[in-house]
């Protein structure tokens, strides 16, 4: 009876420690999420610090005027991927943040996925929770739904189209996807609407 008893503690013991285990590496992406918006933050805070610094001197009218101008030069740009090719080179240095939410009770969301695009070309995909979604490349949803949904389609008008992937935890569940080449907002358009559908179908 003792040795039952005692397998039984070591048994939920092992029990909370997964879950505590689960807990740790989920709140560590939240964390770093959280530490790359503040980042964000700051270098926003820095370019209003500077840009008052350099008008010390002019009236709030000017300083508001010259802000406002530099966002709208600023959107202007964003609109430009929607509409026409912009040469690469123009491109660099730029970064379009996606992020995808599930809809929980009580209207509360949770943000369960985070797609960078860096340069109009890079793509990465940040599953924040691998371990409940356990994407798998032999899924045959991710392969119908995300795959042949999205990147094979992509494939067959962008032949340079390069996917990688990074893995959870010495597993062969996906915690990241990479893609290179990817050249078209559409694209990003596309990847984004099937890795959610996806992820809140699973």
């Amino acid at each position: 009876m003792q040795k039952k008893a005692k397998d039984s503690e070591i048994e939920k013991l092992t029990q909370i420690l997964s879950s505590l285990q689960n807990l740790y590496y989920k709140k560590k992406k939240q964390l770093e999420e959280l530490e790359e918006e503040i980042a964000e933050l700051k270098e926003t805070l820095n370019n209003i610090n500077s840009l008052i610094s350099r008008k010390s001197f002019s009236s709030a009218n000017e300083i508001y005027s010259e802000y406002t101008h530099a966002t709208a030069q600023e959107e202007a740009v964003k609109e430009d991927y929607f509409i026409k090719d912009v040469p690469q080179e123009k491109l660099t240095g730029t970064k379009i943040k996606r992020k995808i939410f599930l809809q929980k009770n009580e209207g509360e969301e949770e943000l369960i996925c985070i797609l960078n695009l860096y340069d109009m070309d890079k793509l990465e995909i940040k599953i924040l929770d691998p371990a409940q979604y356990t994407i798998k490349e032999t899924s045959e949803a991710f392969i119908k739904t995300f795959l042949k949904g999205a990147l094979i389609q992509i494939k067959e008008q962008n032949p340079d189209l390069e996917l990688s992937y990074k893995y959870y935890k010495n597993t062969d569940i996906i915690e990241k996807i990479m893609i290179k080449n990817l050249k078209s907002i559409d694209s990003y358009d596309l990847i984004t609407e099937k890795i959610s559908e996806f992820l809140k179908s699973s």
